[in-house]
């Protein structure tokens, strides 16, 4: 299988392609700055680096990329400075994923490609009835007008749900919600949930990024977890012992 992994340089996203490297996937990364990268991805013969910047590749460019990819995902965000967060672009998440969902239409390939997504639990699904308090609404209507990166994430989940929608030919898609990322070093027990359990606001769970990018890589690997999780946005907490 052969995976294209944007955001790669990423606290998760690293550790998203790891795993898939584990699996012994092969991995396509696009990356700015690879100097950035671990050593032993540079002599890893499954492990492809394009060095650019997603959003400044032609049509034609990024078409070729994607067109013997199975899976796409994107661990992309904003670096949490004040350029990261209040400079451009300030749709990094949402128009690299149309780029790369038009990208994989254009390609007509026989079966669907595997788009994931990660997201945030701040997010909430609307094809879905998640409640939440009315204090968390308010805090969240802050958050679309101070941090643009909060409405990023929100208009990228929502291009997944409204334009790629459930009955897509070329594109299956996931947006994952991880809570209060964490760092750890092995992968621990996890759950996955349709939507929260708990307020991401005034309540919020935690998950370690190895997890996501576990999860992650076991969705695009494992074909029965993706036929039950396909079109939606499952939440993933770490369990705690």
């Amino acid at each position: 299988m052969t995976v294209i992994v944007v955001g790669a340089s990423g606290a998760t996203g690293s550790k998203l392609v790891e795993q898939l490297l584990i699996g012994k996937h092969k991995v396509k990364v696009i990356v700015r700055s690879p100097d950035k990268l671990p050593e032993s991805w540079k002599t890893n013969k499954n492990l492809q680096i394009i060095t650019a910047s997603v959003l400044d590749l032609s049509d034609t460019e990024m078409r070729e990329i994607v067109s013997d990819c199975n899976a796409v995902a994107s661990c992309l965000g904003h670096n949490l400075t004040w350029k990261g967060i209040y400079g451009q672009p300030r749709k990094l998440v949402t128009d690299a994923t149309r780029r790369l969902c038009n990208a994989i239409t254009s390609n007509n390939l026989q079966s669907p490609t595997k788009f994931v997504l990660m997201n945030t639990t701040g997010n909430r699904n609307r094809d879905l009835n998640e409640p939440i308090s009315f204090a968390q609404k308010c805090v969240i209507g802050l958050l679309r007008l101070l941090l643009p990166p909060h409405v990023d994430n929100e208009k990228a989940a929502d291009y997944l749900r409204t334009q790629i929608g459930q009955n897509n030919n070329a594109i299956e898609w996931i947006a994952v919600r991880p809570d209060g990322l964490i760092n750890e070093e092995e992968v621990t027990d996890y759950e996955i949930h349709p939507s929260p359990t708990r307020s991401a606001i005034f309540n919020a769970g935690k998950v370690s990024r190895i997890n996501v990018g576990h999860f992650m890589t076991s969705l695009i690997t494992d074909s029965k977890l993706w036929n039950k999780w396909k079109g939606q946005m499952p939440v993933i907490y770490s369990v705690s012992h």
